[in-house]
C-alpha cells in the first residue's frame, strides 16, 4: 500500500507521540508537574483519594513503648490550574481528611479509651479535620527567582521523594504566654513518597499512582487528658493513592456513610477557610459554643 504525505504525518504524529521524552526533574516546569502527580491529578478539578493504615504508640522516659490504637486514615483532594504571569503555571490543593483510631485487638473505631496511666475513661475524638489546604499555590519559580525542586531522586526504576515537615506553632489550646511559658504544638511529619519512574515521568499520565510511608512524633493527643505528663507519641503508617473511592476499606466508608458525608469529595477549589488540626478540632467538638 502506498503511504500519502497525510497518511505518512499521521504515522510520524504517532510514533512521536509513542517516544515522547520522560519528564526531567532538571526542568522546574516539568518537576512541578511530577509534584503535582504525587499530590492529585494534571486534570484540574479532578477528586483523588489516598489511603494509609499502620499504628500509634506511646513514648515515655522510662517506660517500655505501648501499642495504643491501630490507624485508618483517608484523605480526598483536587487541584486546580494557578497562572501567573511571572511565575508560570502552578496549582493550589484543597483536601479534607478522616483518620480513625482503631482498637488493635478488634479493628474497631474506639468510642472511649482507657487511659493506663490516670485511669479515667475519656471519649475518643476521631480526626476529621476539613479543610486541609495547600497555604499557598506552588509555581515553577519562587517569589525570588528561585526554580522549583522536588528534591527527588531516580534509584532502580523508582523515583523517591521524601519530605520532612517540622511543626512549632501556637497551641489552639494554649493562652497568650506560650513564648514565656511554653506549650507551644511542636511535631514532625515525615512523608516518604515512591512511584514508579516509567509512570509517574511518562507526560501522558495524569497522577503518578505514588505509595506512601508517613511518620508522625508529636504531643499526646488533646482528648487523651494527659495533663502535662512526660512522653509523646509515635505514629507510622503507610498507604498509596487509590484509583477510586471505592477501594477504601469497609471501615472507612461505613464511618464516611454514617458520620462524615461531606467526605465523599473535596472542599471547592476556591475553598478559602483556614485549615483544620487534631487540635482546633477538638477545640470546637470540646467547647462548641463557648459555653464551658
Amino acid at each position: 500500500m502506498r503511504l500519502t504525505k497525510t497518511m505518512l504525518l499521521a504515522v510520524l504524529l504517532l510514533s512521536g507521540a509513542a517516544q515522547a521524552k520522560p519528564l526531567d526533574l532538571a526542568n522546574p516546569g516539568d518537576a512541578l508537574t511530577v509534584y503535582r502527580k504525587t499530590q492529585c491529578s494534571t486534570d484540574d478539578n479532578a477528586p483523588v483519594v489516598y489511603r494509609w493504615s499502620g499504628r500509634a504508640y506511646s513514648r515515655v522516659p522510662g517506660e517500655q513503648d505501648r501499642l495504643l490504637f491501630s490507624l485508618e486514615g483517608m484523605n480526598i483532594r483536587q487541584c486546580v490550574t494557578i497562572t501567573d504571569p511571572k511565575r508560570g503555571n502552578g496549582f493550589r490543593q484543597v483536601s479534607r481528611e478522616i483518620m480513625l483510631y482503631l482498637d488493635p485487638k478488634t479493628g474497631e473505631p474506639m468510642k472511649t479509651w482507657a487511659n493506663p496511666w490516670s485511669g479515667e475513661t475519656v471519649d475518643v475524638v476521631q480526626v476529621a479535620n476539613d479543610p486541609v489546604n495547600m497555604r499557598a499555590p506552588v509555581f515553577p519559580m519562587s517569589a525570588d527567582g528561585k526554580p522549583f525542586d522536588l528534591g527527588a531522586r531516580l534509584d532502580g526504576g523508582w523515583l523517591f521523594m521524601p519530605t520532612e515537615v517540622p511543626l512549632f506553632y501556637e497551641n489552639a489550646l494554649g493562652g497568650q504566654f506560650q513564648d514565656y511559658i511554653g506549650g507551644k504544638y511542636q511535631a514532625m511529619e515525615i512523608f516518604d513518597f515512591a512511584a514508579r519512574a516509567d509512570v509517574i515521568l511518562d507526560p501522558k499520565t495524569k497522577m503518578g499512582m505514588p505509595v506512601v510511608a508517613w511518620v508522625r512524633v508529636a504531643d499526646w493527643l488533646p482528648w487523651m487528658k494527659m495533663r502535662g505528663r512526660a512522653g509523646q507519641m509515635i505514629f507510622n503508617a503507610t498507604g498509596r493513592m487509590l484509583s477510586s473511592f471505592e477501594e477504601l476499606p469497609p471501615v472507612m466508608k461505613a464511618q464516611i456513610a454514617t458520620n462524615y458525608p461531606e467526605w465523599k469529595a473535596p472542599p471547592p477549589v476556591d475553598d478559602a477557610r483556614p485549615n483544620e488540626t487534631s487540635w482546633t478540632y477538638f477545640k470546637k467538638k470540646l467547647k462548641p459554643d463557648g459555653a464551658k
